[in-house]
C-alpha cells in the first residue's frame, strides 16, 4: 500500500509508543513570517539542516553544493529515526542559496495540564507514564517547503510539534474517556474541594440546563477525533495568526455547537475557528456573544451573512453589506487534515507512507513512486532497518536525475527536478519486528 501525501506543509501521523519526550512552549507565539503584524514576531530563524541528519562540517559543505547535489540521509551508526523511518534530501540546482526544505521527526510526550479540578479525577482510564505523569505519546513526521528563504520553514520545523503538544494537553483525560466530549467544561472558579461525584451528570458534562430556552439546544455532534483535528488546526493558527480585529464590533470569528447564553460567560465551551473542521475548548467571553462569522448549515451557510464559501482566490474588494468590513482576510489559512486509523488495518513490512515535497511530486507520479518502493523493498530482508532509508534515497536520486550537458535529466531524458527534494518513507506497521 502506498499513500501519497502531496502537501508541502506539515503532515502528522500519531500513535502511542515510547521514546524521548519534548516539552511544549509555555506561551505559544507566532513564528517567523507567519505571525501577524504587531504581534512581536521573533527574528527570522537561522538556516540549518534537520538535527537528526547529524551532518559533519564536511557533509554540510557538500549539502550546499549545487553542482554535485549529493543526497543526504541519516548514516548507519547514528541515531535511527522512530520506526526505522527512511529519509533523504538534496539541494536544488541553483534557484536559491540553500536547501529551503525542512524536515522534523519527533516522539512527543503530551503531559496532562494541571487544573484546579480534573474533569476525570474520579474516573478510570487516564494513563500514568514517565514516572507518574499522566499523558500519552504521539509520533510526528513533518516536511516544510520554504519559499523565498528557509526562515519560516526552519521555525515551523522547530516549533509546530510543540504547539500541537500544547493544544493537546487540555484533552488528555477527555481523549481517554469513551463517552462523548462535553460541550462545556466545569467552571474554573469552582474549588477543587467540590465532590465531582455529587454533581449531576448534566452539569458535569456541560449540557444545557433544563431552564434554557428551546433554541439553545445541541446542534452539532463532536467526536474525539475532531478534538485532535482541532488541536492540529489551532497549532497551525498559532504559527500563522489571523487578524480577528478586522471584524470590527459586529461579528465573532468563532463558532460554537450552539448559541451561547449570557449566563455561561466564564465557562469553557467547545468552539472552532471559521475554517476549522475540528473542535477545541475556550473560556467564553463577552465578544463570543456576537453574531457568528459563519451562520447557517450546509448549502445555506454564509460567511459574515454574505458569501457562501470560506476558501477561495480573489474577492479582495468584497465587503459585508452596508459596512466597511472586508471579507478577504477570512478566506482560509487552515490545513486540510485527513485521518488514517492505523489500528483498523493489518500492515505488512512493505506498507509505507511516502511523504515528499514538490521537488519529488513535480516529476514523479504515484505509480512511479510505487514502483520504486516495491523494487527497493524486495531487495532487502523485511527486518533490515536500512531498507526504508534506501527507498528514500532512490526516490530522491531518480527525481533529481543525472547531470548532463543539458542539465539534470531523468532516465527517460526528460528534465529532472531542479527544486529541493525531501522524502520520508514511513513504515505503517510501526516499530515491531517482521517475519
Amino acid at each position: 500500500m502506498l499513500l501519497r501525501v502531496r502537501a508541502a506543509v506539515a503532515q502528522l501521523a500519531a500513535g502511542l509508543g515510547a521514546g524521548p519526550g519534548a516539552q511544549p512552549p509555555a506561551e505559544p507565539r507566532g513564528a517567523g513570517a507567519g505571525a501577524g503584524p504587531g504581534r512581536g514576531s521573533p527574528p527570522p530563524a537561522a538556516f540549518c539542516r534537520p538535527a537528526f541528519l547529524q551532518l559533519t562540517p564536511e557533509e554540510l559543505r557538500r549539502a550546499d553544493d549545487h553542482t554535485g547535489r549529493a543526497v543526504q540521509s541519516p548514516r548507519d551508526g547514528r541515531r535511527r529515526l522512530p520506526w526505522s523511518t527512511g529519509y533523504a534530501e538534496v539541494i536544488n540546482a541553483g534557484k536559491s542559496q540553500h536547501n529551503e526544505d525542512q524536515a522534523c521527526c519527533e516522539v512527543v510526550f503530551v503531559e496532562q495540564r494541571p487544573s484546579p479540578r480534573g474533569w476525570l479525577s474520579s474516573r478510570e482510564g487516564s494513563e500514568d507514564l514517565d514516572g507518574g505523569r499522566k499523558g500519552f505519546y504521539f509520533h510526528y513526521w513533518a516536511l516544510f517547503d520554504g519559499h523565498a528563504g528557509s526562515g519560516a520553514a526552519v521555525m515551523a520545523s522547530e516549533r509546530l510539534h510543540l504547539h500541537i503538544c500544547e493544544q493537546l494537553r487540555d484533552l488528555v483525560e477527555i481523549l481517554q474517556d469513551p463517552s462523548p466530549p462535553p460541550i462545556c467544561l466545569p467552571h474554573e472558579a469552582q474549588t477543587s474541594s467540590a465532590d465531582p461525584n455529587q454533581m449531576s451528570y448534566t452539569e458535569d458534562r456541560g449540557e444545557v440546563l433544563n431552564d434554557a430556552v428551546p433554541r439553545f439546544h445541541l446542534e452539532k455532534a463532536v467526536s474525539h477525533e475532531s478534538l485532535v483535528i482541532g488541536a492540529i488546526e489551532n497549532a497551525f493558527k498559532h504559527m500563522a495568526l489571523l487578524r480577528p480585529e478586522l471584524l470590527g464590533k459586529e461579528f465573532t470569528h468563532l463558532e460554537f455547537p450552539r448559541r451561547i447564553q449570557p449566563k455561561e460567560l466564564g465557562k469553557k465551551m467547545l468552539y472552532r475557528d471559521q475554517n476549522m473542521n475540528g473542535w477545541a475548548y475556550k473560556k467564553i467571553e463577552e465578544d463570543d456573544l456576537k453574531f457568528p462569522l459563519i451562520f447557517g448549515e450546509g448549502k445555506k451557510a454564509r460567511m459574515m451573512a454574505t458569501i457562501g464559501v470560506t476558501r477561495g482566490l480573489g474577492d479582495h474588494d468584497l465587503k459585508v453589506f452596508s459596512s466597511n468590513i472586508h471579507i478577504k482576510p477570512f478566506l482560509s489559512c487552515f490545513p486540510e487534515v485527513r485521518v488514517y486509523d492505523l489500528t483498523q488495518y493489518e500492515h505488512c513490512p512493505d506498507d509505507v507512507l511516502v511523504l515528499g515535497t514538490d521537488g519529488l511530486w513535480d516529476v514523479t507520479n504515484d505509480k512511479e513512486v510505487a514502483a520504486v518502493v516495491m523494487e527497493v523493498l524486495t531487495s532487502y530482508e523485511p527486518n533490515d532497518p536500512c531498507r526504508y532509508t534506501m527507498v528514500a534515497q532512490e526516490l530522491v536520486l531518480r527525481s533529481r536525475g543525472v547531470l548532463k550537458e543539458r542539465g539534470w535529466r531523468l532516465a527517460n531524458d526528460k528534465l529532472g527536478s531542479g527544486d529541493d527534494i525531501s522524502v520520508f518513507v514511513i513504515p505503517l506497521g510501526g516499530p515491531g519486528n517482521y517475519t
